[in-house]
């Protein structure tokens, strides 16, 4: 189960938030044993210090928590989260009458994140209480989705395969009467999606592309959300070291991303026409693999040689935007683990993401910014198109040189996506080495809340 909120009780902890300008403000408004305690044990009011401060029976009744002054450089809007792990066992809330940070429930609840599936947590001890209402449903509905996304992308490949992936959104679709169509192994060649087919026919478990719509069938705007499903990545016959192979269960996170986006749309019940389309493969080597220097054709009928198989996730994604851009949504947005470079230019906590479309990318950071959810542009810089460039089939799957690699993938890309103006994509990186604020240590959801922060905005901006 996700964490939630609680429900309002009458001897909750205030949270007190409080900044090093305004902590004297703060400190006379306690009773005299906690303003001495806070006193005595030196707090500052540093940005994510706290301090549990007791009464004269050691019972605790406020805890002071210092944010940024205003005006900071950098204000974390996660960092009300930490909470979730310091405080001891308790019932909280957050003080009626301060100013509480933007983020504050929604970064408790994603700090409070377990992976239980394969060792028991303990019990949630820790509660932030708040009242119901279509705000703490909001939040609620944003965290259990993430969790979700969190859950599939830390289940190892020996139980998340091909199979399991299908099932677990399978299941998610006709928990909110969605419609799903699932083409899978000899299928995928009759259908028309032979780059899906070529990456998985080499593992035991066959290939597949899902199809998943959801909302009226006309009506509304139409919303096409693509996710990159390698459920584990050898490299195929260009085997990756061993080490490189280590995160490679977290492949299918562009997968787990789009679903969870679609689990906060269809929980809110948003106006919309709602498409999800995942290529679902595990990249193996076997005698049936693909080969470097093989050559496929594409659903979108150009041809693509095979310049090394660990550039898969771009050959899955091909023939789903090819699938999507034939029905010329609204928004298409794309996500996928799909390069280091990206990781190289930006780090693992800045997803990179591409458009050409500067309307969409204005919205994008803008919504970045509101949900707390951040993301950087990185060029599609036509010059280095020629680099796909190939002698024997319309293009290569990788460039003819080191350089770029996040840009070249993304171009790669966009060759797939003909007829849609509004499109996008993120290269993501969906794990969190060490635990912070709002992100705990192993699987994460990157760019999921900013794509439904995104389409909340642009059916309000359309009923204006």
């Amino acid at each position: 189960m996700p964490p939630v909120l609680g429900d309002p009780t009458r001897n909750s902890i205030p949270i007190i938030p409080t900044s090093r300008a305004g902590l004297r403000r703060t400190l006379d408004a306690l009773p005299a044993e906690a303003r001495a305690y806070a006193n005595a044990m030196g707090f500052d009011g540093a940005p994510g210090a706290h301090l549990v401060t007791p009464n004269g029976k050691g019972a605790g009744v406020a805890v002071l928590f210092g944010v940024a002054e205003p005006g900071a450089a950098y204000v974390d809007p996660m960092a009300f989260g930490r909470l979730a792990t310091v405080l001891p066992r308790g019932r909280y809330r957050i003080a009626e009458d301060c100013d509480a940070p933007a983020h504050a429930e929604l970064a408790f609840l994603l700090s409070a994140y377990k992976f239980a599936r394969y060792r028991k947590a303990k019990p949630t001890e820790v509660v932030l209480e708040a009242s119901r209402g279509p705000k703490r449903s909001r939040i609620e509905s944003i965290a259990a989705a993430v969790a979700l996304g969190r859950d599939l992308i830390n289940t190892p490949a020996n139980d998340l395969g091909p199979d399991a992936l299908e099932q677990e959104a399978t299941a998610l679709a006709r928990e909110h009467g969605a419609r799903v169509k699932a083409v899978r192994g000899e299928q995928l060649l009759k259908d028309g999606f032979p780059l899906i087919h070529a990456v998985g026919k080499g593992a035991a478990e066959a290939p597949r592309l899902l199809d998943i719509n959801w909302g009226p069938r006309k009506g509304g705007p139409k919303i096409t959300l693509v996710g990159k499903g390698v459920c584990f990545d050898t490299g195929g016959l260009d085997l990756k070291p061993g080490a490189s192979m280590l995160l490679m269960k977290k492949d299918m996170g562009g997968a787990a991303t789009a679903l969870a986006a679609a689990a906060m749309i269809m929980r809110a019940k948003l106006p919309v026409r709602l498409r999800v389309i995942l290529p679902i493969v595990e990249n193996s080597v076997s005698a049936k693999s693909f080969r470097p220097g093989d050559v496929y054709q594409s659903r979108a009928g150009l041809s693509v040689e095979i310049g090394n198989t660990d550039a898969e996730g771009r050959l899955i994604l091909a023939d789903a935007l090819a699938l999507a851009d034939e029905d010329e949504p609204d928004l298409l947005v794309d996500f996928a683990t799909l390069t280091g470079a990206a990781r190289v230019a930006l780090g693992p906590d800045l997803p990179a993401f591409f458009t050409g479309d500067e309307k969409i990318a204005g919205e994008i950071s803008t919504a970045a910014a509101a949900a707390a959810d951040p993301a950087w542009r990185l060029p599609l810089w036509a010059p280095y198109d020629a680099l796909l460039d190939s002698k024997t089939a319309d293009l290569n799957n990788v460039s003819s040189g080191p350089f770029a690699g996040a840009i070249v993938a993304a171009l790669f890309l966009k060759r797939f996506v003909r007829k849609t103006g509004a499109w996008a994509h993120f290269d993501v990186y969906n794990w969190n080495g060490s635990a912070k604020p709002g992100r705990p240590e192993g699987g994460d959801i990157q760019a999921a809340r900013l794509v439904f922060e995104l389409v909340e905005r642009r059916l309000a901006e359309a009923e204006r």
